[in-house]
């Protein structure tokens, strides 16, 4: 699959949402939270953009009746073909799922590459396609931009340490959003964050407490609920707000 280039699978054209049916993209789609967040608003007739690294070997997002991307974040060039491949589509809700998690709990034990590559794929990354899709969000009708985070981002939480770099790199693109917010405030864009909560994927562990099915759905009421008064916060999935 060329790099930035869309597909929907054959079998789905059947269950193609409706034409005027709002459209989100996803990043990180291709499993965890991200092929949650697909499933979901697929099922509830939105058009689904997913994008993954490796689109081939996305098979369950490819099972989807959505469409797939191929998508780096951390990679300007493949983040500038997918923004090629969607100039002039309105997108009403883009979603930065995107991320990685190393687990590092002494600063002696900092690795200074993984620390750099987090900050790349968690803060990075989600400023690179929020840029590059800018020209979409504007045409679409939400003008939504909702970066996953952390409770592990809040300073104000922060009581017990540990998480080098993932912490650091929540607790910037919670700074990028609020002040992508008052940027964009004039225009009516909402940009949040959201915490989705100790969740059962790969990244959470099967010891999380809970499902998938369950963080998302929290997490799409809370995104359901906001209106421009609530531009530049920071939720909860179970719809609390986080203190910075």
């Amino acid at each position: 699959m060329l790099c930035g280039t869309l597909t929907h699978a054959d079998n789905h054209a059947n269950s193609a949402p409706a034409i005027d049916a709002p459209t989100v993209l996803i990043t990180g789609a291709n499993r965890g939270l991200g092929l949650e967040f697909a499933r979901q608003y697929a099922a509830d007739g939105w058009k689904v953009i997913g994008t993954a690294r490796t689109p081939e070997q996305a098979n369950e997002l490819n099972a989807l009746a959505v469409e797939v991307a191929q998508l780096d974040v951390s990679n300007q060039a493949s983040v500038d073909a997918l923004a090629i491949s969607l100039e002039g589509r309105p997108i009403d809700l883009l979603i930065n799922n995107a991320g990685i998690f190393p687990r590092v709990n002494k600063i002696e034990e900092v690795s200074l590459d993984d620390y750099s590559r987090t900050i790349a794929v968690n803060t990075l990354g989600p400023v690179r396609v929020t840029r590059a899709l800018l020209p979409n969000l504007r045409r679409g009708e939400k003008k939504t931009v909702v970066n996953i985070t952390s409770r592990l981002g809040s300073i104000a939480l922060n009581d017990y340490g540990a998480f080098y770099g993932y912490r650091e790199s929540k607790a910037a693109l919670n700074m990028f959003t609020r002040t992508l917010a008052v940027e964009l405030d004039s225009e009516g864009f909402i940009c949040v964050t959201i915490h989705p909560g100790w969740v059962k994927t790969d990244m959470g562990g099967q010891h999380a407490s809970l499902a998938p099915e369950e963080s998302i759905s929290g997490m799409r009421a809370v995104i359901q609920k906001l209106g421009p008064a609530d531009t530049g916060t920071y939720w909860s999935y179970s719809g609390e707000e986080v203190p910075w």
